[in-house]
Parts: structure tokens; sequence; C-alpha cells
């Protein structure tokens, strides 16, 4: 017995080692590639790229004041706007950074287990990052290179950015708060354009989960995104 319980606590002490320490060596071989291959991607993907269109979204017309007439015509603002989508589950969707807490991460499709071993993925039925409405990415905070262990670090005000095929997206943390794993609101529609990023929590347990959400303050889309959010519109309305 005494052997038995010696022998089952050198697989747990393999166990954990593995978790904690090879699976970072693991990780770090594929962001290496990763990185290696990330910019010729993006640069294939670019010259892909349809041009800017000219985006519209129809306001609503303002309510007359009694003494003034009513107004005959609306006003329809326009801005670029440059479409984006994910490709096929496991592929490089671009490069994340959070300067903050010296995050510098490449990020891929999907969020299946095999792709969250390689780095922070985006939930394929949100938008991507620095599209209308909210881009949700996800990544480990204690194993396979725990690209999100400081995620807790962060405070309102600190910048993630994101680069992409269509250019540079910089977002600002508005939030930072903690929820139940059933709590799949935080990755509904938001107004305008956001990035939210949830991983596991606390440290080392799965019993609940971080999430951190920002807003668009710069990139190609910033514009439309702010006319959408004026209006109250996410990622469905595109015109």
């Amino acid at each position: 017995m005494g052997w038995g319980l010696v022998s089952a606590s050198l697989l747990v002490l393999a166990f954990l080692g593995y978790q904690l320490f090879i699976t970072d060596l693991l990780n770090d071989r594929v962001q290496a590639e990763a990185r290696a291959e990330l910019d010729a991607e993006l640069a294939e993907r670019r010259e892909a790229l349809p041009e800017a269109a000219v985006a519209t979204v129809e306001l609503p017309e303002p309510e007359p004041e009694p003494a003034k007439p009513i107004p005959t015509t609306t006003t329809v603002p326009r801005a670029d706007f440059q479409p984006e989508s994910a490709g096929e589950e496991g592929s490089t969707l671009g490069r994340l950074t959070i300067p903050a807490i010296e995050v510098d991460e490449v990020m891929f499709a999907g969020v299946s287990t095999e792709t969250l071993k390689m780095g922070p993925g985006h939930m394929p039925w949100t938008p991507v990052p620095g599209q209308p409405g909210n881009a949700v990415v996800s990544g480990h905070r204690t194993t396979y290179g725990r690209p999100f262990y400081d995620l807790d670090q962060l405070e309102p005000g600190d910048r993630i950015e994101v680069e992409t095929a269509i250019g540079e997206h910089v977002f600002e943390i508005r939030e930072i708060f903690v929820v139940k794993p059933t709590d799949v609101w935080v990755t509904e529609e938001k107004a305008g354009a956001w990035l939210t990023l949830t991983s596991c929590h606390p440290h080392f347990s799965a019993a609940e989960r971080l999430i951190v959400q920002a807003e668009l303050v710069r990139g190609p889309n910033f514009a439309y995104a702010q006319l959408l959010a004026r209006q109250g519109l996410g990622d469905e309305k595109r015109t």
C-alpha cells in the first residue's frame, strides 16, 4: 500500500509538471512557428481583400419642436467600412498585444481544445476583432503558454491591440469582472465595436470566468462603428 501511494503521488506530480511546464514549452514552439508564418499569411489575405466600401447608416429624424417646421430630409452619415471574416478552425487570424501585461500572441480562429493549446482563440460565432459587434477571444491562464495568466492585473483604460489583415485595431478596456461559466450573455451583441476576452478564474480553477471588455478607439472601421453606436446597432446592421 505504501509503495502504491508513493507511485500514485509521483504520477500526480508528473502530471502537474507536464501541465504547468511541458505544455508551456510545447506552446512556445507553436507560437514561434506561427509568428514566422503570420506576416506572410496576413499579406496574402490583404491582397485578396476587396477595397473598403463607403457604408451608410440611416439615423432617425429628430423630433421637431412645435415652433419649428418639420424637416423634409434625413441626414445619412457615411463612413468607410472594411469587412473581414475568420478562416477555418485552427488557422491564424492575427496578432493580439496587451502592453500592460506584456502579452504578444498569435491569435487563432476557433476555440476548440486543440486550438486553445496553440494560443488565444476567436469564438467563430462572433465578429472578428475590429468589426462591428462584440468579438470574443478566449485563452488559457495556467497551461499551454498561459497567455491570459495576468489578465486580472489589467485596469480600465489599458489598451489592447489586435492586428488583422485589414490593419491594426486598438481597444480601450472599459470593464473587468467575474461571472459564472453559464453566463454566456457576455458574448452577446453590443452596439459599436467591442472586444471581450474570457479566461478561467481563479488561477488553477475553472469555477468562474474572468471577463475583460474593451471598446474600439482606433482602427479601419472606427468611424463606421461610431455611427452604429449612435444608432444602438452592432454586427447585425451593415448596409
